[in-house]
This record gives structure tokens, C-alpha cells and sequence, in this order.
């Protein structure tokens, strides 16, 4: 298997992975979406809360908010020993917000969410929670832990994880009269009129959609759209909760960690055969 890295910044990544198997790009895809574990907000002790937000919303609101997480420092609340429901300064952190609106109308943002730990954090400052009229304030504890996506989605690490098959675009030159008709269909600018010949000029980009084939004049169309069976193109964001590269490192401990449990349930069923 070959990787190549396209694309990275602090928030998404894309690869090209070549020799792989579309089971496995599927599963890693999966175990993206639902194993790679990140903090969330799991419970809330409302203290005060005279908002017309009822305590539920508010709730649920500081539970969709994005969480940087510290997987070196933290456990899943099920390996953890404490056994608690709130949990323990091994599995659960607490972030507190004690804001009141004095004599003008108030906006609390994530950034008002004081967390216990510094690096357990909302991902942004500026995410709104909740607008206080004067005289109206709200106190109150949340205790965030780590959780899968396969429990809820809030513990997703990532706000897209897509792949498709890497494209081959090819021309028959001896068909093609360069009408330049694909272009004007073409919803990715793959195609490119260069000294009146059409070239193929952003071929990655192509999305498969087959709207050049479809739109070209000839009835047969000297265009080519398919794609390379063991060559993908992988694509994440993350909601900041991970960088982009620990969360593919972390699917990839995961798959094999199951690959390992599978392999030993296998070889003690062949041994009590």
C-alpha cells in the first residue's frame, strides 16, 4: 500500500491511497466515524438557570459543542477503574459557566465555559449557547468524558470522512474534433481547450459523474470516464477536536486491535475443535 498526502492543514487532510482494498478504505472510513474516540459533554448540573432555556436544551446545546481532546492523558469512562457516573480526573473532566447579565442583554458564548483542564476546551470561542436578559443568569457544572460516535454523534471526531475512487479521464485523439461541448457540462473544470486541442487538465477532480460523455456530440463519445479499482482518494475534516493525522493513526490502532482480538478468537476455536 502506497500513501501519498495531497492535502493537509490543522482541520482536514486528503490522501491518495494506492494497493488498498475498497473493504478496507470502507473500514477505515467506519472506524473514523464511530470508534476514534473524543470528549464531549456527557452530564450537566444545572445550579441556577433563570433563561428562558429550559435546562434540557441547554443541556443538549453544551453537549453538541466541539471539545479539544487529549487522548494521552484520558480513558474511556467503561476502561477506567473509578466506575463512577460522573467519573474520575482519569476519564472526566468538568468545565464550569457562571455568567449573568447585568443591565444590558448578554450572548454567552463557548468561550464563557471555563474547563478545568486547559486542553480540554471548546474548539471555538465563538459558538453562541444562549442570549441572558437583564437581571437573568445561569450557573452550572459539566462534566465532559470520552465517548464514541457509535453512542452518539456529538463524539464524532470528524464533520466529513468521504472517499472515491481515484478518476481516469482519457481523449481519443483521432475521435475528438476539440468542440469544447464537455467543457461548458463539465461541473469540476476537469477539461481545457488549449491551441484548439482539449486536454485534460484537472483529472483528480473529476467527480465520475459521465456529464462530458453524455453532452459530447458524437454519438460515440471520444471521452473515456473510469476510475483505478485499487486506487482511492481519501478525504476528512475534523471538527478540532483531533488533528486530522492522530485521528487516522488512531482508526488505524483500532483496526488493528479488532483485527488481533478476531485472530485469537479464531485460533482458540481451531484449538477447542
Amino acid at each position: 500500500m502506497e500513501i501519498k498526502t495531497l492535502h493537509e492543514n490543522k482541520d482536514s487532510i486528503k490522501l491518495l491511497i494506492e494497493g488498498a482494498s475498497l473493504a478496507f478504505i470502507n473500514a477505515l472510513r467506519r472506524t473514523i466515524i464511530a470508534e476514534v474516540p473524543t470528549m464531549a459533554i456527557e452530564n450537566v448540573m444545572i445550579l441556577e438557570n433563570s433563561s428562558l432555556i429550559y435546562d434540557e436544551i441547554l443541556a443538549h446545546r453544551l453537549g453538541l459543542i466541539p471539545l479539544t481532546t487529549d487522548l494521552d492523558s484520558y480513558v474511556l469512562p467503561e476502561k477506567c477503574s473509578c466506575k463512577s457516573e460522573l467519573g474520575c480526573s482519569k476519564c472526566s473532566v468538568s468545565l464550569m459557566l457562571n455568567v449573568e447579565a447585568a443591565d444590558e442583554p448578554l450572548t454567552v458564548y463557548s468561550k464563557d465555559l471555563q474547563p478545568q483542564d486547559p486542553n480540554v476546551k471548546p474548539v471555538s470561542d465563538k459558538i453562541p449557547i444562549l442570549k441572558l436578559a437583564p437581571g437573568q443568569k445561569v450557573k452550572l457544572e459539566a462534566y465532559a468524558k470520552l465517548g464514541k460516535g457509535s453512542e452518539h454523534a456529538k463524539w464524532q471526531p470528524v464533520s466529513v470522512c468521504v472517499h472515491k475512487y481515484y478518476p481516469s479521464v482519457t481523449i481519443d485523439e483521432k475521435k475528438c474534433d476539440s468542440c469544447g461541448e464537455c467543457i461548458k457540462f463539465c461541473p469540476r473544470n476537469v477539461f481545457k481547450l488549449i491551441n484548439r486541442k482539449l486536454i485534460v487538465e484537472n483529472e483528480l477532480d473529476c467527480t465520475l459523474c459521465l456529464e462530458c460523455v453524455k453532452h459530447c456530440p458524437k454519438k460515440s463519445s471520444p471521452i473515456k470516464v473510469t476510475w483505478v479499482k485499487d486506487k482511492f482518494i481519501f478525504y476528512l475534516e475534523s471538527t478540532g477536536a483531533l488533528p486530522p493525522r492522530r485521528i487516522i493513526k488512531e482508526a488505524i490502532k483500532i483496526i488493528n486491535e479488532k483485527t488481533d482480538e478476531f485472530l485469537k478468537i479464531i485460533s482458540q476455536m481451531e484449538e477447542n475443535a
